[in-house]
């Protein structure tokens, strides 16, 4: 894998490619260092952090669907406080690029830990105001406008690291929560979150899911999350990391094409934790075949 034919640069951080690790479904990338080379991965986005400790939802937190799967983990982590002091130091050491998504109940919650995240070995800061497994906070937020503009502005002023929002498709208008993260100072977004969903047994008549409803990931939503991306890129002037169901090459580059300028891998790593490193090779020897110099060169150039 060369780096000039992929490399690029997104808020002023240099990525050798431009595939990274979704929050949520990498861990914090050091669980995936005998299947990955995290320094050719563009960022790994770790697992979402909040300011104190959470035990997650109860029950049953994942499950299967046709092309995909529905989760509730209800952003289960150490919290903020063990995260700098233990888990930050460790994987800083690797040299690679990370991204922390965060989540809060208040305004308040976000400024905050965008202030503490404001230190050495942090890349980025994503904005999780859309979680739909979790019952309160990040749903109200990703849903309204003015919300969703509240909290990115309140980060924004807390932190001198870029700020990305990550978009719920949970929405009737996604352009709308769009521009207005961006008028609030947002310095990339990405998009999307998990479509909510529900799966019932037909034996219990109960909810599978402890949660009732969560989140619907993979193969299914990559159509919807295609369409989304293209219309937020016709619509704002900053970097756009697209995802939702990338399981293939050909998947990626749809995403390049409607207009994303990097891609995040989500659900697939949990069928093959090597799937960044193919989907990076395979990235390559497409643009190669096609006689192009750099992924940029992919970037909203869908043929309507």
């Amino acid at each position: 894998m060369s780096n000039n034919i992929l490399s690029t640069e997104l808020c002023g951080i240099k990525m050798p490619t431009p595939v990274i690790a979704a929050s949520g479904t990498f861990g914090f990338g050091e669980e995936f260092i005998d299947f990955v080379d995290l320094q050719k991965l563009g960022a790994v986005t770790v697992k979402c952090i909040t300011l104190k400790p959470r035990a997650g939802n109860k029950g049953v937190r994942i499950a299967e669907t046709p092309s995909g799967m529905l989760n509730a983990i209800g952003l289960e982590n150490p919290g903020l406080d063990h995260f700098l002091d233990q888990i930050l130091p460790r994987i800083a050491r690797q040299n690679f690029n990370i991204i922390v998504n965060i989540s809060g109940s208040t305004v308040g919650d976000y400024a905050q830990l965008a202030d503490a995240l404001d230190v050495d070995g942090i890349s980025a800061i994503e904005l999780n105001i859309s979680c739909p497994n979790v019952k309160d906070g990040g749903i109200i937020f990703g849903t309204d406008p003015n919300a969703a503009a509240n909290v990115t502005r309140a980060a924004k002023n807390s932190t001198s690291k870029p700020v990305i929002v990550k978009l719920s498709p949970n929405v009737t208008d996604i352009v709308s929560i769009a521009r207005a993260v961006v008028d609030a100072g947002a310095d990339a977004l990405s998009l999307i979150n998990t479509l909510m969903g529900m799966q019932i047994d037909i034996n219990s008549w109960r909810s599978v899911l402890g949660n009732i409803t969560g989140g619907l990931s993979g193969a299914a939503i990559k159509p919807v999350a295609v369409r989304m991306t293209y219309q937020v890129a016709q619509a704002v002037d900053v970097p756009i990391i697209g995802m939702g169901g990338i399981r293939s090459t050909e998947d990626a580059v749809e995403f390049f094409l409607a207009g994303a300028d990097a891609i995040a891998i989500g659900t697939a790593n949990f069928a093959d934790p090597s799937i960044t490193m193919k989907i990076a090779d395979g990235l390559e020897n497409y643009l190669r075949t096609r006689g192009l110099n750099n992924i940029s060169e992919l970037v909203g150039r869908v043929r309507l």
